[in-house]
């Protein structure tokens, strides 16, 4: 089971893109994704199930971190928080795209750091222990920080509740990571083999999320593909970019600059499609952004480790 686990591991990329095709081709596969279990949607579930998996990876070092550079993981969040929404808002009106989609990339814009970004970060070497506090401290800030951005971009054309949007962010996000780090203290020894298994169990809630998405909105999507694709790659590869200015701007070294260009650039999709379908029910096509993000953002996020690593080499012979 363990080597079947660390292959879904391994080639977490393809199988969310094996998966997005999937929702085109046969979208009745994952009408449950879009539907409700114990009184609640299947994509809150999936997202705590791979927020549970997040806590069961923490460890104290990963805070201690925050506690030894602080200033480090201040000018990740910062960047994080102001570049990805302001790049979303900005595409959004400059494609002029129709109400549904621009609320759907600018929640992919408000959310937090994925916590793939962990894995490219370590693929592009860069700063692991940074990307990973990172990604700790975004993702713990997103129920204050997430509706309340959401709100100051979108209060103009869609109205919806911040307050509402706060307590399902608690829901999904903190609640789990909470539970997954409490199992982990309880079980001790046991935690290293649960924790396992759970990048693979994230994968396929993920890969899930997606294909729920994709499927429920084939048609509108292929009818806008083209535009919302652009869109979506813009946004990725604009916060890779400014990412790693910023930390080149702000005295970072360049291990650190490709750690901060991949926390910035990629985003916690699934908890984008959580909030889309949660908080904007009258507007399917919300959740798309967040479902054709996710499979790009792997695409993109493996290009860009491959091409640090290759500057990296050139770098090192030239020296």
């Amino acid at each position: 089971m363990q080597k079947i686990a660390r292959i879904i591991s391994k080639y977490f990329g393809v199988i969310i893109i094996v998966f997005m095709i999937l929702g085109f081709v046969t979208p009745g596969a994952f009408k449950w994704v879009t539907s409700k279990l114990f009184g609640q949607p299947v994509i809150n579930i999936l997202l705590g199930i791979i927020m549970f998996g997040m806590g069961m990876t923490l460890s104290l070092n990963d805070f201690k971190i925050v506690l030894k550079r602080p200033l480090d993981v201040l000018k990740g969040t910062a960047a994080q928080f102001i570049i990805m929404p302001v790049l979303a808002l900005f595409l959004s009106k400059l494609f002029g795209l129709e109400e549904a989609l621009m609320v759907g990339v600018v929640l992919v814009g408000t959310c937090p750091g994925g916590t793939a970004s962990n894995v490219i970060s370590y693929m592009a070497g860069g700063d692991v222990a940074l990307s990973v506090a990172m990604t700790t401290v975004s993702t713990l800030l997103a129920p204050i920080l997430t509706p309340t951005l959401t709100y100051l971009l979108i209060k103009q054309t869609v109205s919806f509740s911040p307050v509402s949007m706060f307590m399902s962010i608690i829901q999904v996000v903190l609640l789990p990571i909470t539970v997954g780090l409490i199992v982990k203290a309880v079980i001790k020894e046991k935690a290293d083999v649960v924790e396992s298994y759970m990048p693979a169990v994230s994968t396929i809630s993920i890969a899930c999320i997606v294909g729920g998405v994709i499927g429920a909105n084939a048609a509108k999507i292929l009818s806008s593909l083209g535009l919302i694709v652009l869109v979506v790659i813009l946004h990725n590869a604009c916060g890779y970019a400014l990412g790693f200015l910023v930390g080149k701007l702000t005295g970072m070294d360049r291990k650190k600059s490709i750690t901060l260009a991949v926390e910035v650039g990629m985003q916690n999709s699934g908890l984008a499609a959580s909030l889309a379908a949660s908080q904007f029910a009258a507007m399917p096509l919300a959740a798309v952004p967040a479902a054709l993000f996710s499979a790009w953002h792997n695409i993109s996020g493996a290009v860009f480790a491959w091409v640090a690593k290759s500057l990296e080499k050139e770098t090192s012979h030239a020296q």
